[in-house]
């Protein structure tokens, strides 16, 4: 079937914006090489934490042509959650959990998927060619890729920024065996601003452009699945899944319209500011109920109520001593030794009185490691 390409373009990229997409753009299916090369110094260096699925397929991650021989172009889109509500509303707000913004509203892997699917067919429909769709769960560098194609530029906290969207796009390829017209790459316009690296936490940023994971509260907080280590703690603050402090300062996000057109990102009321009190009493059940159909239930109740545990200690708020105390006695280590911790936090004596009693009888080295460490003779944390 032929095609003319550029009509085809303009006619694909109605279509995409029909489904949600507020950014578009076609990148060639060869990555620069310097892409591959940051890759690999990334991985190089350890970075990358646990996340060994970004170490096993680095030679498909680094080249779409790796991943997908017969791929000839890469349609790149963008599809806008930008919020309404400041990201920094619960800063100061101790006794509730943070949750980062994308992660408030539907699960954006469904909403995404399905809008590139109904994409992605009527691009077959309309010409001769194979695809493939992806949204952030296959060996694809989506933000290099999305620079490529004009979407914006990998800013200095390693996300892509937007001149038009700020730093609140999720992205999703097209890859396809058409030959399409590129569009013109994306141009750095971070300048001379560090906005995202000054705020940062955890100081997470080794330097502009790179981001070392295993400091990162996103990664903390989502990815790792053991305790929390303890230079971090205190940092967390209040963040319980994922940190938007380093998108939410960018100077960018002021062309950003908030995406309350897209329904299937308005937040819902429950993620939006939840009760640590509220967090720390769910079981599986319960946890599977408050988080259905969004990205968190994939993360777990265990890793979830770890987190909130760390929120509670942080929080200065005894009255969530009692809830905290219940978490001494869970199934899972990683509750308990975290519990250990928040309790140490909100009430060292206590924490001694429990340490006295429950020492002996912990079989976790993890969960020991906290007992040893923790009550009013604890050597002080920095």
């Amino acid at each position: 079937m032929a095609y003319d390409k550029l009509r085809l373009t303009e006619s694909l990229e109605k279509m995409a914006r029909e489904q949600g997409f507020a950014a578009f753009g076609i990148a060639p299916a060869a990555v620069a090489p310097a892409t591959a090369q940051r890759l690999q110094d990334w991985l190089a260096g350890g970075q990358h934490g646990d996340m060994i699925w970004m170490e096993s397929r680095a030679d498909e991650r680094a080249s779409p042509q790796v991943l997908w021989p017969e791929v000839r172009s890469v349609i790149m889109l963008g599809m806008s959650y930008a919020p309404a509500r400041d990201p920094f509303a619960l800063e100061r707000v101790s006794d509730h959990g943070r949750i980062s913004v994308y992660a408030q509203g539907k699960d954006y892997h469904d909403v995404v998927k399905r809008a590139l699917k109904r994409t992605a067919r009527w691009l077959v429909e309309n010409a001769d060619c194979q695809v493939k769709v992806f949204v952030d769960t296959a060996p694809v560098m989506e933000k290099p890729l999305a620079e490529a194609a004009g979407l914006g530029w990998q800013g200095k906290h390693t996300n892509l920024v937007s001149q038009d969207h700020g730093s609140w796009l999720f992205l999703g390829a097209i890859y396809t065996t058409l030959e399409l017209e590129p569009s013109a790459g994306g141009a750095d316009r971070c300048g001379s601003c560090s906005a995202c690296q000054d705020i940062c936490p955890t100081n997470a940023f080794p330097e502009p452009y790179q981001l070392d994971a295993k400091a990162c509260i996103s990664y903390l907080t989502i990815e790792s699945k053991g305790p929390i280590p303890h230079q971090y703690r205190k940092a967390m603050g209040n963040h319980i899944y994922g940190c938007d402090d380093c998108l939410a300062v960018c100077p960018w996000n002021k062309f950003a319209e908030a995406a309350s057109a897209n329904k299937a990102f308005l937040p819902r009321a429950e993620l939006v500011a939840p009760a640590l009190r509220d967090l720390l009493a769910m079981d599986d059940a319960s946890f599977r109920k408050i988080f259905s159909g969004s990205p968190i239930k994939r993360s777990g109740r265990n890793r979830m109520v770890r987190n909130s545990l760390i929120a509670a200690g942080n929080s200065g708020d005894a009255t969530l001593v009692p809830a905290v105390k219940a978490l001494l006695d869970d199934d899972a280590a990683v509750v308990r030794g975290s519990a250990i911790w928040a309790l140490s936090q909100l009430n060292p004596g206590q924490c001694d009185q429990e340490k006295n009693i429950r020492l002996s009888l912990e079989q976790d080295s993890d969960v020991l490691s906290e007992w040893q460490s923790a009550g009013s003779n604890a050597p002080e944390e920095h």
